[in-house]
């Protein structure tokens, strides 16, 4: 569903200071109780009964990190197949659709033989372009695409469509979704305590009956969704290439959405091997919060889960490691948007002690009362917006970012230069003491807030469990806290060298308007992922799925769960939605 697309990108603002903003004061510790089942698959519990529901969910130890050559993205379109049902859910004669599957795969491999003789004559130079390109179609690769088109029209025929959603929807389940990114897919509902059996029972059914329905057609959603996230975006295309450029060796440097040629490629049977190795319950771990009694949840998880049969192999481990960056690397882009500078470093992984320390240097940075505001915006004037500071600590690798708009008056270089120079009085000068425990008390107000709920509690024990260790959770407070600023003073020294920079100068593509305002006033990842949420809202149609998406932002708005660094942008969205509904409703934005 393409709503599903436009709250996915939502989550990721929700999340943004997830993995990395500080959790809280020391005594505000989540009391997690944890088991294993006999197949390996790990369960963690938090019991809460301030009201009758239960956010339950799962995540599958796999981003797209995990992926290799010529089936990239491969664990995004994961995602998008486990809502798919299963062979009890989502069909009305399993029996005749899998045959109709088998004969499926049969034409979709006569296909594959046709495309690899066009791969040849591409590389020969014989045709231009994609291979699957109209334009390059043969004879035979027609005929099979109207055999195709025949055996899916007869498939759709036994297809009840979205049951898997109807059936929780219908119990009182909400929110249901799920994400992707490098290193993990997280499923989640909320359910009425009364139904966490169903829960148990339809998680455990698409994990051990699972179907992968409509999987062709899925594949082309994907590659759809790929157009509109990222190459029809005036930013995300350049942004893939700078990640692409910024990451030499560890597998972060492809699309977590896959390069085109990948996902229209992926095969059933590359999905089915994918499926077996890391969606084995040896490679999950569960998470539910809320109404709960740990007793009986063990016990419909043995019930339920316990019948899926373990891996006879772990997944592989990742060991490639990033090799040292021995030289700056730069790349400028002609876009669509206002003249800005990037600057990034590579930092650390998850679980490195060092974490703590960025974190708090993107707190003396970032923000109205940051450093870098005080002195671009104010001070200086070479800078608009709000310019910003972060840190992504990642599995296998991590990084940290600085970046602002550039003013009128001012370049590239005299705003990058500026940047710099924050950077190096950082390394230069200790932290001033009221300084630093500024930094660390707005930690501690956010920590408690962001606890309170039980949707967003469940996000993070299954992002950090993803990530390494969900104990970060409670080990965090602490941690923050006895940062000094030698501390920082010493991580600003070893990251953020000379020939270890990443630069990305932006300039405003001849002929293109300025940034929408509103816009212009977000910064770093919030503004990325506002600008493409807006890009989606801009083609959807459906008043249905606008207003669903709609209820979900303004309900994490209302929880005031959102973090601050996420707040501007989903109210921006939300308000967008609104103005696209009242068009849709008025006439202005139906499809003629």
């Amino acid at each position: 569903m393409r709503h599903r697309t436009i709250l996915r990108t939502c989550l990721a603002v929700l999340l943004l200071a997830a993995v990395t903003a500080p959790l809280g004061a020391q005594e505000a510790k989540v009391p997690v109780q944890e088991f294993t089942l006999d197949n390996g698959m790990h369960f963690l519990l938090v019991e809460r009964h301030d009201s009758p529901t239960v956010s339950a969910g799962w995540v599958a130890h796999v981003g797209s990190a995990n992926e290799t050559y010529g089936v990239t993205g491969i664990a995004h379109l994961f995602e998008h197949m486990m809502f798919k049902g299963t062979t009890h859910i989502a069909t009305k004669d399993w029996a005749k659709e899998k045959k109709l599957i088998e004969q499926l795969d049969a034409v979709r491999a006569e296909m594959e033989k046709e495309y690899s003789k066009l791969r040849e004559a591409k590389r020969r130079g014989e045709i231009t372009g994609s291979i699957y390109s109209p334009d390059n179609e043969t004879q035979r690769l027609k005929e099979l695409k109207a055999e195709m088109k025949k055996l899916q029209d007869a498939e759709h025929e036994l297809i009840v469509k979205d049951e898997f959603d109807k059936i929780y929807t219908e119990n009182g389940g909400s929110g249901l979704n799920a994400f992707t990114n490098t290193d993990m897919t997280v499923y989640f509902i909320t359910v009425p305590a009364n139904k966490l059996e169903l829960w148990f029972w339809m998680e455990s059914d698409r994990l051990g009956n699972h179907v992968f329905r409509e999987f062709y057609s899925e594949r082309d959603v994907v590659r759809e969704e790929r157009r509109m996230r990222v190459e029809s975006d005036p930013v995300a295309k350049f942004e893939e290439q700078f990640d692409s450029m910024f990451w030499t060796s560890v597998p972060y440097h492809h699309p977590v959405i896959g390069w085109p040629s990948d996902v229209e490629s992926i095969s059933r049977d590359e999905a089915e091997a994918f499926f077996h190795t890391y969606y084995a319950p040896n490679n999950l771990t569960a998470v539910i919060v809320g109404d709960v009694d740990p007793t009986k949840a063990r016990k419909l998880a043995e019930q339920y889960f316990g019948r899926i049969p373990r891996a006879p192999h772990d997944p592989p481990e990742v060991i490639t490691e990033e090799i040292e960056q021995l030289e700056e690397k730069r790349m400028r882009a002609e876009a669509e948007t206002n003249p800005a500078v990037e600057l990034r470093w590579h930092t650390v992984p998850f679980v490195h002690k060092d974490v703590y320390a960025l974190e708090v240097m993107a707190g003396i940075l970032s923000g109205r009362t940051g450093r870098l505001y005080k002195s671009l915006v104010e001070e200086n004037k070479i800078a608009t917006g709000e310019p910003y500071a972060y840190g992504r600590p990642m599995k296998y690798g991590g990084y940290f970012e600085i970046g602002a708009e550039v003013a009128d008056n001012a370049t590239h270089g005299v705003v990058e230069q500026a940047l710099l120079a924050e950077i190096e009085r950082l390394k230069a000068e200790p932290v001033d003491a009221h300084e630093l425990q500024k930094v660390k008390n707005q930690a501690m107000a956010d920590s408690f807030r962001k606890l309170q709920s039980n949707f967003y509690l469940l996000l993070q024990l299954l992002v950090y469990d993803a990530m390494g260790d969900w104990h970060f959770i409670n080990e965090e407070p602490a941690r923050m806290q006895a940062v000094t600023a030698e501390d920082v003073q010493r991580v600003a020294k070893t990251y953020f060298t000379p020939e270890g920079l990443n630069a990305m100068w932006y300039f405003r593509k001849e002929g293109a308007t300025e940034e929408d305002p509103e816009l212009a006033k977000l910064s770093g990842q919030a503004k990325a992922m506002a600008r493409q949420m807006l890009a989606q809202i801009e083609k959807e149609t459906d008043p249905k799925r606008l207003g669903q998406a709609l209820q979900q932002l303004q309900a994490g708005l209302a929880s005031g769960q959102v973090p601050e660094e996420a707040k501007a942008a989903l109210e921006l969205v939300v308000r967008r939605i609104e103005e696209r509904l009242e068009s849709l409703e008025s006439g202005g934005g139906k499809e003629k």
